[in-house]
């Protein structure tokens, strides 16, 4: 956690890629910056706090109009909004939201009365297999992150390229563009379902 930290706060990245960029250079931290801004995350993170007041909501209908997709997301200007790049982007955000239908945009956004409720179910399940505590902290650990890749919009494996997060999409236009980019929101709707949320609230 020591060099999560570090990295952090030497390249602004967010912890999940900290993480991942350690796990991938054998906790070498020169070697982790290298590799956070070879694939634009140290980059993203320096623009992350310019205001993005500009943006689309873009719109997506899967299954003949069996669901349907809202999604916001903004920029900083005008100019980049209209971009044939930029569209793309929200559509296929719009297209991602139909297909793995997340539940939020980014962990933030989920209470922590329903993360502890997850957490109490990991703990038990873990605890019946009779394996030591260290080894159950690390199983309950490893599954709260799963529970986050797929109820998160930002940490799902991204439908055309699985390899990469959604987040690691987003980076990937705001390196192109050189402006900030915020998932703001989200809804989802389904035909037969009793009721839809918008989602996200930054």
């Amino acid at each position: 956690m020591a060099q999560v930290k570090e990295l952090r706060e030497r390249t602004g990245a967010g912890i999940v890629n900290c993480k991942k960029a350690l796990a991938e250079n054998n906790g070498d931290i020169e070697k982790a910056i290298d590799f956070l801004r070879e694939k634009g995350l140290a980059a993203a993170a320096k623009r992350a706090g310019r205001a993005a007041e500009q943006g689309v909501v873009g719109s997506y209908i899967h299954g003949g109009g069996k669901i349907g997709v809202l999604v916001e997301v903004n920029c900083e200007t005008d100019f980049v909004a209209r971009t044939e790049e930029f569209q793309q982007l929200v559509k296929d955000l719009a297209m991602q939201v139909a297909a793995a239908n997340p539940r939020c945009v980014r962990r933030e956004d989920i209470s922590e009365a329903e993360l502890e409720r997850e957490r109490t179910v990991y703990q038990t399940q873990a605890e019946a297999s009779g394996k030591p505590v260290q080894v159950i902290e690390k199983i309950v650990s490893g599954k709260v992150e799963k529970f986050y890749s797929e109820v998160c919009l930002l940490e799902q494996a991204y439908i055309r390229e699985p390899s990469k997060s959604v987040q690691e999409i987003v980076n990937d236009a705001v390196s192109k563009t050189g402006e900030n980019i915020v998932v703001h929101r989200f809804a989802r709707f389904q035909i037969g379902e009793a009721s839809t949320a918008e989602k996200g609230t930054e």
